[in-house]
């Protein structure tokens, strides 16, 4: 390793010192000290960088002696590339024929435009892609043949994945997800010497945004995820999640919170929000102009809100069960402290999938009169489309996960890792290039900070859920599941329902939440929102984005997607006031704002201020 970063660093210098600018013969030098800009150094001051650089690195695996890691030494990942190579369709002779004719009509056509080759020049590059749209890419023909041998090899790498026989659908997706993850890594854009903007970055900052790069390279190893935003911008009550209100209830697995009115009249049906136990709650309470919870509050709603509790060893033994017995526990209390019949009720993601399990018990039981609606937010009970996170529920992915929970639950990091691995040009290649390569300072972003506020999940329920649902897809089989001793029948469930789905969304993708429109047997409403998982989900009226799809009255829902595309009508902006129509829709009555709907009043007992202690813990 030793003698690889140092054979790294002189070729760094060599070539470093070939980009250095060259005063002409009789020009005057100017004083260094005089200009806002470095000094256009010598060799040594690129071979003192390049020892920082590998001294910084040497000592970050000093301080994990016998650690063993494979993410951090570069022969692993090329042995691991090397088995992969033999075992894909890229060996086929055709296929490498077809790659040879394809690299020499390359070579023509891309050096032709710089004189270099015969043929006359085309009008643009034959390959396009938005991470080799500035123009220094194409300003010289060394990182224009870069970029584009590149491309060529990605597409072919995912043209003879896609060509290959005999490979059944949902492998052939694997290793079309795999193949997908490997191009982005190898793009010339994520290393220091085939990314023209990070050379020129380097000559300007003198090597300070290489330096900079790598103590936040190992900052980010040590912590064991990538760094998205300046942490020190927000401080959760304060920034995010400070919507006033109280804990008013609390258990091992989950907090309830009930926010304060800030209206005279309040909506007589409370409602009850399930978040994701996979993330914090505060998804739905960020900065007070994006907070769901806020606004919701301000439409007249009793808000409760669950806050579940990150897992510990504790845990260990939590099933889904737990949390279906939780969520009936929380609408309970919710239907006593207030004196109701029944609530409203949201389910986001996995928490929405628990809620329609929920629903279905209560049905087999009689009690579905205690949920007056239930909404779900990009939620799946269908999993035969569930997109790529099913590139990593086959047996050997789920015996890898196990064998991490060594402690009785799974890592939130490692659940931050697999869903930034869904979109890896967004949430792991530009902060690559951004803040390891040109050394930019981190944005303050609220999202992106929720983003890495990881919580970490119960490892049997985590392996049942998986099992289950994603690998045997046992939800939608009557009776084939049971919760809290109940066998599970989603065409009980009558229930009004509104169903939320994002166009682009990647995690619950828009096929997989359309399914539910075929298990339930009530009234329901679907609406299609513009954007993916969160910012779909997020996205108030204020703002004034995007859009969303809903069938006109009148008109029934249809047996497909493709059918409601073609009848459903376009509304520019948020899709919450739509939602709150249709609550009010079911039951508009009002009743005064007092008493326990202002909780910590007068004879009131709470337990803490929100947004309360679990959604702090780590």
């Amino acid at each position: 390793m030793r003698e690889m970063v140092a054979m790294q660093s002189k070729a760094a210098q060599a070539m470093f010192d070939a980009f250095l600018p060259r005063p002409a013969a009789g020009a005057a030098t100017s004083d260094p000290a005089e200009s806002d800009t470095p000094p256009a150094a010598g060799g040594a001051h690129w071979q003192e960088l390049s020892d920082n650089l590998t001294a910084m690195w040497q000592g970050y695996l000093a301080m994990k002696p016998g650690a063993a890691n494979p993410l951090a030494d570069p022969a692993k990942w090329m042995e691991m590339a090397s088995r992969w190579m033999n075992q894909s369709p890229l060996t086929e002779m055709e296929t490498q024929q077809h790659f040879l004719k394809e690299s020499l009509a390359l070579w023509q056509n891309v050096l032709g435009q710089y004189g270099m080759a015969e043929g006359s020049a085309p009008a643009t590059l034959p390959r396009q892609d938005r991470r080799f749209a500035d123009e220094k890419w194409r300003e010289q023909p060394l990182f224009a043949m870069l970029h584009q041998a590149y491309l060529l090899c990605a597409e072919e790498m995912m043209a003879a994945v896609d060509k290959a026989d005999g490979l059944p659908d949902d492998r052939r997706e694997q290793m079309r997800f795999f193949t997908r993850l490997i191009t982005e890594s190898l793009s010339p854009a994520h290393f220091p010497l085939t990314n023209p903007l990070v050379i020129e970055r380097t000559l300007e900052t003198g090597g300070e945004n290489l330096l900079k790069g790598m103590q936040r390279l190992i900052n980010d190893l040590q912590a064991g995820q990538i760094t998205h935003t300046d942490t020190n911008a927000f401080e959760i009550g304060r920034d995010i999640a400070a919507t006033p209100g109280k804990v008013v209830h609390e258990t091992e697995l989950y907090q309830l919170i009930q926010y304060s009115p800030t209206t005279d009249d309040v909506l007589k049906t409370p409602l009850v929000v399930f978040p994701p136990w996979i993330n914090r709650f505060y998804i739905l309470d960020l900065g007070e102009k994006k907070s769901f919870v806020k606004w919701a509050v301000a439409q007249g709603l009793t808000l409760f809100m669950v806050s579940w509790k990150s897992a510990d060893s504790s845990m260990a033994d939590v099933t889904w069960s737990d949390y279906v017995r939780a969520q009936v526990e929380a609408i309970d209390f919710a239907r006593e402290r207030l004196k109701v019949p029944s609530v409203h009720t949201i389910g986001y993601c996995v928490a929405g999938t628990t809620l329609a399990a929920t629903l279905a018990m209560l049905h087999r039981r009689g009690e579905a009169d205690r949920v007056a609606s239930a909404t779900f937010f990009t939620a799946q009970v269908d999993f035969s489309e569930a997109g790529d996170l099913k590139a990593f529920i086959d047996e050997q992915q789920m015996a890898a996960i196990e064998a991490t929970a060594t402690d009785g639950y799974v890592d939130g990091r490692y659940l931050a890792t697999t869903f930034n691995l869904l979109r890896s040009p967004d949430l792991i290649w530009s902060y690559v290039l951004n803040n390891y390569l040109l050394g930019e300072d981190y944005r303050p972003f609220d999202l992106l900070y929720w983003n890495g506020d990881t919580t970490n999940l119960p490892a049997r329920w985590h392996r049942e859920y998986l099992r289950d649902l994603y690998h045997h897809n046992r939800l939608v089989e009557p009776d084939a599941m049971a919760v809290d001793d109940t066998p599970v029948d989603l065409r009980k469930v009558t229930t009004p329902v509104y169903i939320q789905a994002g166009k682009e969304d990647h995690i619950a993708p828009l096929p997989s939440v359309w399914k539910l429109t075929r298990h339930f047997s009530g009234p329901m409403q679907f609406t299609l929102a513009g954007s993916g998982h969160i910012a779909g989900v997020v996205n108030p009226p204020a703002g004034g984005k995007y859009q969303y799809w809903t069938l006109p009255d009148g008109v029934a829902l249809p047996e497909t997607l493709d059918e409601f595309r073609e009848k459903a009508v376009e509304t520019p902006g948020s899709w919450w006031p739509d939602w709150i129509e249709w609550l009010r829709s079911i039951d508009d009555a009002t009743v005064k704002a007092k008493g326990k709907r202002k909780p910590g009043g007068k004879g009131d007992t709470v337990i803490e201020d929100a947004p309360g202690r679990y959604v702090k813990t780590r």
